[in-house]
């Protein structure tokens, strides 16, 4: 990654500094691009009065934001960088800055994935499936399907979607992509998104029906397998940082269904639970954890609420509990559930456990709306 390639806009943040004589402001910057905080740190205490303090806990999005902490500091502003405002307050003057990377990869080598995608959204087209009667063993087949688990496609449309350091290039690529033979859309999701082709590791809320299969212009695959979990859909991917292009491997997705089925079924027996609560300002899901403790209360099971910023199996594994539920950030029992002594799960995955929700509904990845 070419960092210095990366446009990191500080003119506005420095004339609200002076416009407001702020004289301690907070700097919250995401993993990948920690390494220049010093240098933006130089930049905004020579050009303004400010001094700057930076938030140096992990930031891992937008949901993640500096709260009450600063304000004992005397912090009078946090400049939040890299990231899109939400719907959601800190509690603290919050100035999101943004961050884009000039990056212009040419299509061709992701063309190829692109047509066989298509091409597997056309015959899922012909091809629709229903679940009716269908037995218990066919419906946990289904569920563990990474292809084809949600609801019936009513078109076989490209939707071109990015993280938020490439949604410039959006535009662009529609054209191109247009010219290529594609029929592209850029979807627009619900309030946690703020721009048009954005998603989110928690919010993946601009698909509909008339969608396909999926290109992700970003790096890693964070938000690709999010996408993939939440829509069964296949999803091609393009890095502005290296031009290399590849498929999010639906081996791959089937692996992580299997390991959640496994997950599901292990705590089937299970009498108690820790359900956590984030208590980061855009993860605080209270409403869903109650819900959990009265749905673990109907079925004979004891549910105990346990509140954290950070989840981490050093935090959690030694409760004399059988299980975790998460309702902080959706990812935590994805992404790490191999790091836990106990099983991890999410809401959805305990309903089923219950037998509260269907294994023949697939899949459903767990949204912060």
């Amino acid at each position: 990654m070419d960092l210095d390639r990366h446009d990191f806009e500080l003119d506005e943040l420095m004339e609200r500094i002076r416009t407001n004589d702020n004289r301690l402001i907070a700097l919250q910057v995401p993993e990948g691009l920690k390494m220049q905080a010093l240098e933006m740190m130089d930049t905004i205490e020579t050009e303004t009065s400010a001094q700057v303090v930076l938030a140096a806990d992990p930031c891992y999005g937008a949901c993640d934001l500096v709260h009450d902490k600063m304000q004992l500091m005397g912090v009078e502003l946090v400049a939040h960088m890299g990231h899109s405002q939400m719907n959601i307050d800190s509690g603290m003057p919050t100035q999101f800055i943004n961050v884009t990377y000039d990056g212009d990869p040419e299509l061709s080598p992701v063309l190829p994935w692109l047509n066989q995608h298509r091409a597997m959204a056309q015959e899922r087209m012909t091809q629709q499936s229903n679940t009716d009667g269908l037995s218990e063993e066919e419906a946990q087949e289904r569920f563990m399907d990474a292809v084809g688990r949600m609801a019936p496609l009513t078109g076989t449309k490209l939707g071109l979607v990015g993280s938020i350091q490439h949604l410039h290039l959006l535009p662009e690529y529609h054209d191109r992509l247009e010219q290529a033979g594609f029929d592209v859309t850029i979807p627009i999701g619900g309030a946690r998104l703020s721009f048009p082709g954005q998603v989110l590791g928690c919010n993946y809320s601009g698909d509909d029906p008339s969608i396909g299969h999926y290109l992700f212009l970003g790096s890693g695959d964070f938000h690709p397998i999010g996408l993939v979990l939440h829509t069964g859909k296949p999803l091609a991917m393009l890095d502005p940082y290296t031009g290399d292009a590849e498929e999010m491997s639906l081996q791959r997705i089937e692996r992580i269904l299997r390991q959640r089925f496994g997950l599901i079924m292990s705590v089937q027996e299970a009498q108690t639970f820790g359900i956590l609560i984030g208590e980061k300002p855009g993860q605080m899901r209270r409403t869903l954890a109650l819900r959990m403790k009265r749905m673990l209360a109907k079925h004979g099971k004891k549910g105990y609420l346990l509140a954290l910023e950070h989840v981490g199996p050093e935090l959690i594994d030694f409760y004399p509990v059988d299980a975790f539920v998460n309702t902080a950030c959706p990812r935590i029992a994805i992404d790490d559930a191999v790091k836990y002594r106990k099983p991890l799960i999410t809401p959805f995955e305990m309903e089923v456990a219950l037998g509260e929700k269907k294994w023949e509904l697939g899949y459903q990845f767990d949204e912060i709306p």
